[in-house]
């Protein structure tokens, strides 16, 4: 007599791990550390515009800021499209792809902010004038502004890159430094300090070009630190 055995269906509960899921949670602080400090940073400027030019000032920063968000979406969404293909070679260990992908995405980012540079000096203009008319006191603020602030287009890609590249690396911790340090410790003491430099609102203009290129610096300096470990 043959005994027919039956097929039984067997489900596993999922078994979630606490340090998985705090280790998940930290690598994404860049990101937390960005959002947290962009609400005082901006408080900070327009505290800065009020001092020295008053209502017109404050209308003006908005409106840098708007075109600076603008231009810097570009380098964003290349830092996370790219994101997923760095840690899937990096966590085959293939460091020759990992390379190549890392130098062709600083080739391109160095060759983009070169040319969004380029742009929103010579688009000041009707840049601007998309959002005030050219008869108004905020018109002349802001085209000057936008010509100054334009220069932090050079390095706000590599920053952005340098942060999103850490955190594709499971490294939160680099990746928070580096954004944490760009987006308010450079920023507020260049606000500071560039207009008492400068007298006045050409140092606000310039708080911005002055602590991204400080924020690259401090780039340069930890992916060139890291480069053996990951192999990039």
């Amino acid at each position: 007599m043959f005994r027919k055995k039956r097929n039984l269906l067997h489900f596993e509960k999922p078994v979630f791990r606490g340090g998985v899921l705090f280790h998940a949670s930290t690598n994404g602080m860049s990101e937390l550390a960005t959002s947290l400090v962009s609400g005082i940073t901006t408080l900070l400027f327009n505290m800065a515009m009020l001092k020295y030019v008053g209502e017109d000032g404050v209308a003006a920063i908005t409106i840098i800021m708007y075109v600076l968000m603008f231009v810097s979406a570009l380098f964003i969404g290349y830092s996370y499209g790219v994101a997923p293909m760095i840690s899937y070679y990096n966590g085959e260990r293939n460091h020759e792809k990992l390379k190549k992908l890392v130098g062709f995405s600083v080739r391109f980012i160095v060759g983009a902010s070169a040319l969004c540079v380029v742009v929103s000096v010579l688009a000041t203009v009707p840049l601007v004038g998309i959002f005030t008319r050219t008869d108004s006191p905020v018109y002349e603020l802001a085209v000057t502004g936008n010509r100054l602030c334009s220069i932090a287009l050079l390095f706000v890609g590599l920053n952005v890159f340098a942060s999103g590249m850490f955190t594709a690396l499971s490294n939160g911790v680099v990746s928070a430094v580096l954004a944490f340090s760009r987006s308010f410790l450079f920023t507020v003491a260049s606000i500071q300090i560039m207009p008492v430099l400068l007298g006045g609102v050409t140092g606000v203009w310039l708080a911005t070009p002055v602590a991204e290129l400080l924020g690259t610096v401090m780039a340069a300096i930890l992916l060139l630190k890291y480069r053996k470990r990951y192999g990039y």
